[in-house]
């Protein structure tokens, strides 16, 4: 897989933050990176056709994304790190600590999935299909799913229209094989293989994922602890540093 975009900053344990779908690390962490160095050495890799990544030439899979990004974090110097997966980037976080014990001590997967169900696909594939017409349609979409209702109604419209715009422009090129990852993945068989200690981390307003489906992963995976944040799928832009506290409190606690 050809060389993932890399930000190394911060000091203390090495953390590796995997982003999700359609996103970036700047996207997805960019609000809680500050918090994050203060604690930890941040690894924040941007995945193929996100970011300052080039698209990978065939689809995606979770276990060379794996690969891929333990091959990051030694190549930085760390022999072992911390993951923080959010959305799809949890289904990579997850494949790694299986594939990787030895290298992975811990485990934060926020908004997570064991495999979308079909409401989710719905509108997955709605997303999909939208990528082909204008950016403004697509963008809105993509507001109306991230945000939880209680932050959308709080929006003036200019409010809406200018997020909506940021978005439009900064639709990453691999968004396509993103979702296409999304839409084959199945951690049934996976999760329960999962040995580091782990905090799984729903969002009570996601309207793009089902809420029960982090749950889901937390009754599957041994010994997890499971927390809600009162905020839509977005959680960098709704809950930052309620978020930020969850993930710097456990980590420093395993």
């Amino acid at each position: 897989m050809t060389g993932l975009s890399t930000v190394v900053k911060g000091s203390g344990p090495a953390l590796l933050l995997v982003h999700g779908a359609g996103g970036s690390i700047q996207a997805n962490y960019g609000p809680i990176l500050g918090t994050l160095t203060q604690h930890f050495t941040v690894i924040a890799p941007d995945l193929p056709g996100s970011g300052g990544s080039p698209k990978a030439p065939g689809a995606l899979d979770l276990g060379q994304l794996a690969d891929a990004l333990v091959d990051v974090a030694v190549k930085a110097g760390h022999e072992s790190f911390f993951v923080s997966g959010y959305s799809m980037g949890s289904a990579i976080a997850v494949t790694t600590a299986v594939k990787h014990p030895d290298r992975v001590r811990g485990l934060v997967l926020s908004t997570p999935f064991t495999k979308i169900d079909v409401a989710t696909k719905a509108k997955i594939d709605k997303w999909k299909a939208l990528l082909d017409g204008p950016r403004s349609a697509l963008a809105r979409y993509i507001l109306s799913l991230m945000c939880s209702k209680q932050y959308l109604a709080r929006l003036s419209p200019a409010q809406a229209e200018g997020f909506a715009e940021l978005i439009g422009a900064s639709v990453p090129t691999g968004s396509s094989a993103h979702i296409d990852l999304i839409l084959r993945t199945d951690l049934s068989d996976v999760l329960p293989q999962v040995t580091q200690p782990t905090l799984v981390i729903g969002a009570s307003g996601d309207q793009l994922l089902s809420p029960e489906l982090g749950k889901e992963v937390s009754d599957l995976v041994p010994n997890s602890k499971y927390a809600d944040l009162p905020c839509g799928h977005a959680i960098a832009l709704e809950s930052a540093m309620p978020w930020a506290r969850l993930i710097t409190d456990y980590l420093k606690s395993v």
